[in-house]
């Protein structure tokens, strides 16, 4: 199997609709060889039809799709040279594992001593070759996955589509995976588009994601900037910012909480009344007058390795935070603390 063949991926102002409802809405983006792009949000965004678009699979209303700057929108499916993995594999359970990664370099009359020699190399991708006579029934979770991988691999596709590719199995087992597939996609060099509604999922295998809300992108970003700098409050919430808080922007890089001031934000809004987004993994718990605001602690939760507190600041505001455990005690619910706020990760908004 070859490196190199990936391709540039061009969506320009795709859009379909479905009676008086807008699946997807003037959407465009591009996609570099060799990059991947996760569609992350709830069901009913427009992710799947986007792919299913650029698949083939649906024909949208106007707008173009190109491939290395050719447009595909004419193409049928199987001729686009893309290769597409469900979250239900769809494995033929009458065929020996080899069978079903080879199912496609048949229907495309691959030469027999050829395909025999792709499909041996797409088995030792994935590592299962000491499987290849099994059948499906007689597989793991993870063992059908890594079958429909390289099935979706061995034709040597130019752009690789995964639709919640990992969703059917446990979430062990769908770590494990995870760190797989981006291997995989390493080593092959593939362009790839994605479809998530896990943030988690797509912040380990994607170089970029696209967070989508009502058939339109809400905020295209690397995954730190999705993670730690959120462009407005659907993106935080979506993808699990746990404290929005009430305050005042005084321009620049500042902001007012509390009745304390943290320099050093980000900022997406005008001066005034504002909201700061921040993990509550970013925020740390000292003892009074060490860090940018006062608090007192309500609630602790212990969590294994950390701990959580929720800590009641000035304006009846609510903070919390995520700490890992330290060799010293928690702090003990009523405790006075003061917070301290990693500005580099905080992330002004409009209130």
């Amino acid at each position: 199997m070859n490196r190199g063949s990936s391709c540039r991926l061009d969506v320009d102002r795709i859009a379909k609709a479905y009676g008086d409802v807008k699946a997807v809405e003037n959407v465009s983006l591009s996609v570099e060889p060799g990059e991947v792009l996760a569609l992350l949000g709830p069901s009913g965004c427009g992710k799947t039809t986007l792919l299913q678009s650029i698949a083939g699979f649906v024909a949208p209303d106007s707008g173009d799709i190109r491939l290395d700057g050719g447009s595909i929108l004419s193409t049928p499916p199987e001729k686009r040279r893309t290769a597409m993995l469900f979250q239900q594999y769809a494995l033929f359970p009458h065929m020996s594992v080899r069978d079903n990664v080879g199912f496609g370099l048949r229907m495309a009359r691959v030469p027999k001593a050829e395909a025999s020699r792709c499909i041996e190399q797409a088995l030792e991708l994935v590592r299962i070759a000491q499987l290849a006579e099994r059948r499906p029934a007689q597989l793991s979770g993870g063992q059908r996955q890594r079958v429909a991988l390289a099935r979706a691999v061995v034709t040597e596709p130019r752009l690789l589509l995964l639709d919640e590719p990992l969703g059917a199995l446990d979430q062990n087992l769908r770590e494990e995976m995870q760190v797989e597939l981006r291997k995989l996609q390493r080593n092959l060099g593939l362009t790839t588009v994605m479809v998530t509604h896990d943030q988690r999922e797509a912040i380990v295998l994607s170089d970029r994601i696209a967070v989508m809300k009502d058939g339109r992108i809400e905020q295209i970003g690397t995954p730190l900037e999705i993670h730690d700098h959120p462009q407005t409050r659907y993106v935080a919430s979506f993808t699990g910012v746990e404290n929005l808080l009430p305050g005042r922007f005084l321009g620049e890089d500042t902001i007012e909480l509390g009745g304390s001031r943290i320099s050093g934000v980000k900022a997406t809004t005008a001066a005034g009344a504002a909201t700061l987004a921040i993990r509550s993994a970013a925020i740390s718990v000292l003892l009074p007058g060490q860090g940018d605001i006062d608090g007192v602690i309500g609630f602790v939760q212990m969590l294994g390795a950390s701990v959580r507190y929720e800590v009641a600041i000035a304006g009846d505001t609510s903070v919390t935070v995520t700490e890992v455990r330290r060799d010293a005690p928690p702090f003990e619910p009523g405790a006075a603390v003061s917070l301290r706020f990693a500005a580099s990760r905080c992330t002004v908004l409009a209130s």
